[in-house]
């Protein structure tokens, strides 16, 4: 398997070619890889830092901002609280931390308790929450951006996504990888697929994402391209699209050195219902909201 490398500045001279190459990786590898998107390069170095910043915090720093002390998926997964494959009995050797869309305290979708409508948890680091907002904002206005060749690939009107990601149960994630003990059987993640619509990510460039196409045994590594996005097809997306696009099992390992990445999962509202797109066949999957998928993935996931 081969992940191709898309232009983003390809979809402004020639859309359609643009959604043609999309397509066909969405199909195939359900990874590609994104330059020339247009995120500022000192807003990603911005992120990284602040996100290190974090990670050098105390545990006593970090507890207090806990996601196990909300419902709506914030906050900090303290090394070792989360295993992403069951299967291996592997406890994911990383530690993470979750920021989602904006809200005040009293905003009605938070008063009211509607799902993953929380308010984001902040640790008292100077600029941390706007640069980690503004880039928030930009990753999620690149995920719509896409949703476009998306759209346009599966003979549907370019903004038909758009109604679904208005006020989207975004997730952005910092994740820090310890330098591996040397202790055999250590991951860094568990082999899995990602939950929402589309995933970017970034990395420092420290060898550990690999990927295994479906039915496949061997793994392959994701090469990293210096600013590019590695962008991969969640299982909603998939299902959404009656299993035309591919959701591709991937996994890190643990690194030989320390390792950051920082990942956007672009999940859409909570009450969007996900349900086969005209023109895909005969429906595979009951239809489901957004926030009904999300919470069964996420209960699978964290360990109590």
């Amino acid at each position: 398997m081969t992940i191709p490398v898309l232009d983003w500045s390809q979809h402004g001279t020639d859309p359609e070619g643009f959604a043609r190459d999309l397509g066909r990786a969405c199909r195939e590898t359900g990874f590609f890889l994104l330059k020339n998107h247009g995120v500022p390069d000192a807003l990603i170095s911005q992120v990284f830092d602040q996100a290190a910043r974090f990670f050098a915090l105390s545990e006593a720093d970090k507890r207090p901002l806990s996601i196990a002390s909300n419902r709506h998926n914030r906050g900090w997964a303290y090394l070792g609280s989360e295993s992403l494959d069951d299967s291996s009995g592997q406890t994911d050797r990383k530690e993470a931390f979750n920021i989602g869309l904006d809200l005040a305290a009293d905003d009605p979708r938070v008063l009211h308790g509607e799902p993953f409508r929380g308010v984001n948890l902040w640790p008292a680091l100077p600029g941390f929450r706007s640069t980690m907002l503004e880039y928030f904002n930009a990753a999620w206005a690149l995920g719509m951006d896409l949703l476009q060749p998306v759209a346009r690939d599966l003979g549907l009107p370019p903004d038909h996504f758009a109604p679904h990601f208005t006020a989207p149960m975004a997730t952005l994630r910092l994740l820090s990888y310890p330098a591996t003990s040397g202790a055999e059987g250590e991951i860094g993640a568990g082999a899995h697929t990602d939950y929402g619509a589309l995933t970017l990510l970034l990395t420092d460039g420290t060898p550990g994402l690999q990927v295994r196409p479906r039915g496949a045994r061997d793994w392959q590594d994701v090469p990293h391209v210096p600013g590019a996005f590695i962008v991969n097809i969640g299982d909603c997306l998939m299902r959404w699209t009656n299993d035309i696009y591919v959701s591709t099992p991937h996994r890190v390992l643990p690194p030989t050195r320390a390792r950051q990445s920082i990942a956007f999962f672009l999940d859409p509202n909570p009450n969007a219902v996900v349900a086969a797109l005209p023109g895909t066949g005969v429906a595979k999957y009951p239809p489901v909201t957004g926030a009904d998928y999300l919470q069964s993935r996420l209960s699978a996931t964290y360990k109590t």
